[in-house]
């Protein structure tokens, strides 16, 4: 009984201990900060916009994160995600148009290990407000891709595109779609299960999605985008018929498609 107890209770410290190591990361937001944002000051601020993230990520290669615009009537013209343990960590940097009428975005990451994640937003004055979430995930950025890299390659660059109902987007107007490229997003950290390889980094880096002659919203992006990105945003047509789709890939591949606006006049 005193073994089977002393072995319990030795089981608990361990578990109590990795947990403890599990969450005793080093601070590197200072120096992220520093060296993405040109070392200008941030204000810690949810008035401008919020960023919804799962505490604990059921999948660490396809973790939801969305953008909210909190004040639609203060233009966010950039909105960047850091991750901040991740090896590449700035994950994903919006432009958003300026007519545009986005106020929401939504996208899927990969995280490597525990992380603050911050979402830093910049306004037409130029300045800078961040909030952050902490995200328990690992494993993301390393994990293998779902798909055979050849049938990966046989469908790479195809788009689809769907306009979402929704009940209350604050705008009679407004509407929402979503975006689905198939791309592998290879990290650079993924093995191959056959040849025991490390699969070389090849992924999407830019994605600018217009309607006639007016952004909505384009990404610069890296490693920590998760295979097959996916973009779910809102937007306010501006008559034009159709949106227009193009994708940039680290190998200089470039995708364009368009897709009509359903009920566009």
């Amino acid at each position: 009984m005193v073994r089977g107890n002393l072995l319990a209770g030795s089981l608990v410290a361990l578990m109590a201990c990795s947990g403890a190591l599990a969450l005793d990361r080093p601070d590197l937001w200072p120096g992220l900060a520093k060296d993405i944002f040109a070392s200008k000051a941030i204000s810690k601020d949810a008035d401008i916009a919020t960023l919804e993230a799962p505490a604990r990520a059921e999948d660490a290669a396809i973790v939801p994160m969305t953008i909210n615009l909190a004040k639609p009537a203060t233009q966010v013209r950039k909105a960047t995600l850091v991750i901040d343990q991740n090896p590449a960590p700035m994950a994903a940097s919006f432009t958003i148009g300026a007519n545009s009428g986005l106020t929401q975005i939504s996208t899927r990451v990969r995280v490597n290990d525990y992380t603050e994640v911050h979402l830093v937003s910049e306004t037409t004055d130029g300045s800078l407000h961040m909030v952050e979430r902490f995200v328990k995930a690992a494993g993301g950025c390393s994990a293998p891709s779902v798909k055979s890299l050849d049938e990966a390659n046989a469908n790479i660059g195809q788009m689809k595109f769907r306009t979402i109902a929704a009940s209350d987007l604050g705008d009679a107007r407004r509407r929402e779609a979503q975006i689905m490229i198939r791309h592998p997003n290879n990290s650079g950290l993924q093995m191959d299960q056959v040849t025991r390889l490390y699969i070389p980094a090849r992924y999407i880096d830019q994605v600018k999605v217009t309607q006639g002659d007016d952004l909505i919203f384009q990404m610069e992006g890296g490693i920590s985008i998760s295979e097959d990105p996916n973009f779910r945003f809102t937007f306010v047509p501006n008559g034009s018929k159709t949106i227009t789709v193009e994708a940039h890939d680290t190998d200089g591949k470039v995708w364009r498609s368009q897709f009509p606006i359903e009920g566009a006049s």
